[in-house]
């Protein structure tokens, strides 16, 4: 009996010890100044634990293809394809829509254009009044706000084109810091704006104007980068860096013009802009590795929608590869375009996903890397699904655009369930001296036929009617949600 009592004790004295024993070693732990070794790419100031860093690059009127690791062969780009090295690409990523803004919108509100309040370019503030469109309503939830929410720093550096007012501009939507230009275009040596409209200068920093002539705005850019990266060693940082190339005027680096000058004019013009373009992600790449911040920094790239046709780019320039279409056109090469992210700590390196994913995807992925709260009802849906699982079906069944407005009669629009796709309203940019007749339904299955040449909505009456209905049905809950009157 005495001997099971004393055994007792022991036991109890024992478990006593081992409580105190892992509070002592957990309060001291926290200050102890023996570590694990850092992760590669692990900042000092911040450690394993703390929220990723968050890069968002957007750039302007690029080729669904027009980068090495999508296809092209004429082209230099490796840091574009370090990215898709050292992280995920998706093949058959859409654009939100296949202009400039409504694209812009999309990825910030992670919604439809529409349902972001967008339908069509933010025109300039002299014609605003006319065509009553001002930039993104001032009470949508950008991802800057998000994350600001979480204890982010946030940064705009480059291109803003969402509105003039100052309730429209980036520091009332979310960003803490802007860097750049208000327009959706600038000539690259002067930053002033001459097209549809009144000459201007326009560079700014956050409201105040600022003035950098000779100096190209890729530099620039790359300089208020790494700014940013510099002034915020211990807080998470989210950086939209949104490229205006190489959208046009086509002005890529003198050395770039060089490398390209056996190539026909206007691609050799275009290709010194990506390469330009290129250029510049690579040195901000090193800079987070020189910075000790790649391994915590989630990296996302693409392109806005497809390439410019447009007389300014010299009637082309950019390559669409297999793909039909081009900027302004819902055919897949408008909005079918390059998209990767690389977050080293918890994304495969060197894989590709082909499942159907959209632009809006972006915000709930980050929402969900960061421990970040999505307050809306959004149209995205988390990536990391499928980039967990290669094999995952694709979170979207039906998908939807329309640009131009909200009424279907007067606008570009096309829906897409599993392979059907159909557009309304068709638009084809071509080049100089060249015409297309379009028909106002044009139904192709993009599995058998990815360069949709052939319309077949003679054929398939039953599929049209289909999808005509799921148009119908959508566009009616947008306009409701919207209070758009008839």
């Amino acid at each position: 009996m005495a001997m099971r009592f004393l055994y007792c004790f022991l036991m109890l004295f024992a478990l006593s010890f081992s409580a105190g024993a892992q509070e002592y070693i957990a309060e001291k732990g926290k200050n102890h100044v023996v570590r694990a070794a850092p992760l590669r790419g692990a900042h000092p100031a911040q450690g394993e634990r703390a929220k990723p860093n968050v890069i968002v690059i957007l750039t302007d009127d690029q080729g669904s293809i027009d980068l090495n690791s999508y296809g092209a062969t004429d082209l230099h780009t490796p840091n574009m394809d370090r990215l898709a090295k050292e992280g995920v690409r998706f093949t058959q990523f859409y654009a939100a829509a296949p202009v400039c803004s409504p694209s812009r919108a999309a990825l910030l509100t992670g919604k439809t254009n529409l349902r972001a309040g967008l339908p069509d370019n933010v025109p300039i503030p002299e014609r605003a009044d006319e065509r009553g469109q001002y930039g993104l309503p001032t009470e949508q939830v950008t991802m800057a706000e998000m994350l600001k929410k979480n204890g982010y720093h946030t940064s705009l550096i480059g291109k803003w084109h969402l509105g003039h007012r100052p309730q429209n501009l980036p520091n009332a939507q979310g960003f803490d810091y802007f860097f750049g230009h208000r327009n959706g275009v600038i000539d690259n040596h002067s930053h002033f704006f001459y097209w549809d409209g009144p000459f201007i200068h326009d560079l700014y920093r956050n409201a105040e104007e600022v003035y950098r002539p000779g100096e190209h705005f890729t530099d620039v850019m790359v300089k208020e980068v790494k700014s940013v990266i510099d002034r915020n060693t211990a807080t998470p940082f989210f950086i939209y860096w949104a490229f205006n190339s190489p959208h046009y005027p086509y002005q890529g680096a003198p050395k770039w013009l060089e490398k390209y000058k056996h190539l026909p004019t206007p691609r050799k013009e275009y290709a010194a802009f990506v390469s330009n373009t290129d250029e510049a992600i690579g040195k901000v790449l090193d800079y987070l590795d020189e910075k000790g911040l790649t391994e915590n920094t989630i990296i996302v790239f693409q392109s806005d929608h497809g390439h410019s046709k447009e007389e300014r780019a010299y009637w082309g320039g950019g390559n669409a590869g297999p793909y039909r279409g081009s900027k302004f056109s819902l055919f897949e090469g408008g909005i079918r375009v390059p998209a990767i992210i690389r977050y080293p700590k918890k994304i495969p390196a060197g894989e590709v996903r082909g499942q159907l994913t959209m632009q809006m995807d972006w915000f709930p992925t980050i929402a969900e890397l960061t421990g970040s709260k999505v307050t809306e009802n959004i149209d995205g849906k988390s990536l990391m699904p499928i980039i967990k699982r290669r094999k995952k079906s694709s979170s979207h069944n039906i998908v939807h655009w329309q640009i131009g407005n909200y009424k279907s009669e007067e606008s570009q629009w096309a829906v897409r369930k599993g392979p059907w796709k159909l557009i309304g309203n068709v638009t084809e940019p071509m080049a100089k001296g060249k015409s297309s007749q379009l028909p106002q339904l044009f139904l192709v299955n993009v599995e058998e036929d990815v360069s949709e040449k052939t319309n077949v909505a003679a054929e398939y009456p039953d599929k049209v009617d289909e999808l005509l209905k799921l148009h119908r049905s959508w566009i009616d809950r947008v306009r409701s949600e919207m209070k758009i009157a008839d």
